[in-house]
């Protein structure tokens, strides 16, 4: 008998009971993309037909298609009359005898929300009108669940099989409760619910001992009149608490232990910066942060060494653990980098709205290398070379200036520090002046000496395109030798290093730069230039300079899983840091080429962090984690909001966050929270109240990620407080999962 459904998205009333009956409940396959293979859920049974060889039931999420044997023989507790019946019953539905097959049609209800009849009794009588055929039928439905998320597991024996032996409870549990978000169990949950009883979503860490435990309860239940024909099942393996357990090994495996009593990891991004203060590592690590971030797309090994270098020293001379992870640029689109600009500073003091001085211009003057103490914000840093100009300065001193225009423009010295063995100075500057490396310092030292000093290292102006709406911006294959190969007058122009972009787009896509600051349409195309027309920027026009995200969430854009800049990074990486990011991952083979490039060189200890931030990502999240428990290394996945948003919507970015901690508290996965979180705090010292509020919903990630600023310090700070404050009227959960 075969029973096919119709073109309906959704299905009624079909599952397996434990003891593999067909029968008809409230549970509806969904479009799924999961480890089921070709989206086809097969259920193995222990079926004979006129003692044919063994048979299978499969359902296609997609076809909605579900065959089933005619005559089932059952070796089960049951016995033969059992089985009879059940054949005379799929007999009684299929109205002939002497046929081996028939097709049957369902309707399906328009929406999910109706109830049936056994709905509305619970909801009417909060549960109590229960009788024992509806709390029968329940455990029926339950039953059947059972036996869908076992035949899943069964289907997927192979995968199971290849897993290390420390993953093989996640990679189950995965199995499960994707086969679980296969159905839906809206209406099944609110049986339970008007019992009294947990939703079945309520546990992720365990699905298969969560759904046991609710059998066993309703079995035991007043309801219950048939305890006798319902075998009880074991709650499993792994309690809850053996299951909080294994979650915090997972996550010290990878980010390592915490102190102080904290139950969540604060990671910060750090780039050359770190390597110009002899203090940084040491603040940030005695404000709370307890993993620090390098990237991989900027900067060279000797920065990074630098910095490592400082973060050991610092971490142990303050007895604070702290790990590196490095992050592999990836295969990302940026735009190329922009000419430097001229070698030349703006020192400026604040005026009014009629252009009179407020206050003079705060100026550090040192030697190069010399560091403000942390209290002085300069405006600008004047270094010199020359220690006996220095030594002959004194608080009062006027220092005269001949700047690149010409002007002539006075410092007065106002404040002297003493910085490690060297001397620098505070000056003041009360009219605007354009500094140069090379330019002049004179002043009249002690005795009437007279001083002369030249400035030096000054560090050129960051170069950038400023786009406003309307505008048209020419991206150009870096390298490319026919420049003009189409003429845009008046356009902006940049340069693209990947040859992907050039080889994939088509007009009247859409593009983004700068994790969706600025977005354009893509109006032409050609072997080594896109033309793009720009639809969104701010009012005062947006900069876009070198380096920058590029997206384009239309396009089918196939990347390789590691360039060849990752697999060389890959060697250093592996050498000096203790976890990987790998950035853009789509699908199970970027995961191969990975394994690959680890076991070739041997490293089984190196923590794994997957950087979840393109749509395909999101949807293939399961099978990655599959394919990334076949190796030894400590795992974790990063949910990298910024490009995530711009390439999934930003509309539905709260939902597939939500979406990839339920999965990685399925799997067992420390999740690791980045982009933007106190982003106002660290570029500007003051943050927002929405900013509060998602860095306090992040408690629920194993680690909560900061990007680089000027006011890092003190977001570390007040992270720290967020994140590790117990609330007065709620006990706190000490043991925290992710």
């Amino acid at each position: 008998m075969a029973l096919c459904t119709s073109s309906a998205t959704s299905v009624t009333n079909l599952c397996t009971t434990h003891n593999n009956v067909i029968q008809l409940v409230d549970m509806v396959p969904i479009d799924s993309n999961h480890l089921l293979r070709s989206n086809i859920l097969c259920f193995s049974t222990r079926l004979l037909m006129n003692n044919h060889p063994k048979k299978s039931f499969s359902l296609s999420l997609n076809q909605m298609k579900f065959h089933v044997p005619r005559i089932l023989a059952f070796a089960s507790a049951r016995g033969k009359g059992e089985a009879e019946s059940c054949s005379s019953r799929l007999d009684a539905i299929s109205g002939d005898d002497t046929s081996t097959e028939c097709t049957w049609s369902f309707d399906f209800p328009e929406s999910k929300v109706e109830f049936s009849q056994l709905e509305s009794e619970a909801y009417l009588s909060g549960g109590r009108s229960y009788g024992d055929k509806n709390v029968t039928s329940l455990l029926e439905k339950l039953n059947a669940l059972k036996s869908h998320l076992l035949a899943a597991e069964k289907w997927n024996a192979s995968q199971l099989h290849s897993c290390e032996r420390k993953y093989l409870e996640c990679a189950t549990n995965i199995i499960h409760y994707m086969a679980l978000r296969s159905l839906d169990i809206e209406q099944l949950n609110n049986h339970l619910v008007s019992l009294g009883l947990s939703s079945l979503d309520n546990n992720n860490l365990d699905v298969l001992a969560s759904l046991n435990a609710t059998i066993n309860l309703l079995m035991n239940s007043p309801y219950n009149k048939q305890n006798a024909l319902t075998d009880t099942y074991p709650m499993g393996k792994s309690t809850k608490k053996n299951d909080q357990g294994s979650v915090l090994s997972y996550k010290e495996l990878l980010l390592g232990k915490l102190h102080g009593g904290r139950s969540t990891h604060i990671m910060v991004t750090v780039g050359i910066e770190a390597t110009e203060s002899e203090t940084f590592i040491t603040d940030i690590l005695l404000a709370g942060a307890s993993v620090i971030r390098i990237n991989c797309a900027h900067g060279d090994p000797s920065i990074w060494g630098e910095i490592i270098k400082r973060v050991r020293r610092t971490s142990q001379k303050l007895e604070m653990p702290c790990r590196v992870l490095m992050d592999l640029a990836g295969p990302k689109l940026r735009t190329g980098t922009l000419k430097p600009g001229p070698c030349v500073m703006k020192v400026s003091p604040k005026k009014d709205a009629y252009g009179n001085v407020v206050s003079p211009a705060v100026v550090w003057l040192a030697l190069i290398g010399t560091e403000p103490p942390a209290h002085i914000s300069p405006d600008a840093t004047i270094s010199v070379q020359d220690q006996e100009f220095l030594s002959g300065l004194q608080i009062g001193d006027s220092i005269r200036v001949c700047d690149a225009r010409g002007k002539k423009r006075i410092l007065k010295i106002s404040k002297e520090f003493h910085v490690f063995s060297s001397t620098g100075f505070v000056a003041e500057c009360f009219g605007t002046a354009y500094i140069e490396s090379g330019t002049e310092l004179y002043a009249k030292g002690k005795k009437g000496r007279r001083l002369v000093g030249q400035v030096v290292d000054v560090p050129p102006k960051v170069s950038f395109v400023r786009l406003k709406v309307g505008d048209l911006l020419v991206i150009t294959r870096e390298g490319s030798l026919d420049e003009s190969s189409i003429t845009v007058p008046g356009a902006h122009r940049l340069t693209c290093p990947s040859g992907y972009l050039f080889d994939s787009v088509k007009p009247g896509e859409t593009i983004g730069f700068d994790d969706g600051k600025i977005w354009g349409i893509i109006k032409g195309t050609s072997p080594s230039e896109v033309i793009v027309s720009i639809t969104h920027a701010g009012p005062k026009g947006t900069k876009l300079g070198s380096e920058k995200s590029i997206n384009i969430p239309q396009s089918d854009i196939h990347f390789k899983g590691l360039t060849s800049k990752d697999i060389k990074d890959l060697e250093y990486v592996a050498s000096n840091a203790d976890m990987v990011g790998i950035s853009f991952i789509r699908d199970v083979h970027d995961i191969i080429v990975l394994r690959q490039e680890l076991k070739k060189r041997k490293l089984d200890e190196l923590g794994i962090v997957l950087k979840i931030e393109t749509e395909s990502g999101f949807k293939n999240l399961s099978l990655i984690l599959l394919e990334a428990m076949k190796c030894s290394n400590p795992l974790g996945v990063m949910i990298a909001r910024g490009d995530l948003a711009v390439e999934c919507g930003w509309e539905r970015l709260a939902n597939i966050q939500e979406e990839i901690i339920a999965i990685c508290k399925a799997a067992r996965v420390p999740v690791i929270m980045a982009t933007q979180v106190l982003e106002s705090l660290v570029k500007s010292g003051v943050p927002t109240r929405a900013e509060i509020t998602d860095a306090a919903n992040a408690k629920r990630a194993s680690c909560v990620m900061l990007n680089k600023g000027k006011n890092i310090v003190e977001a570390v700070s007040m992270l720290d407080t967020i994140l590790h404050t117990k609330l007065s009227y709620k006990k706190p959960d000490s043991k925290s999962l992710h």
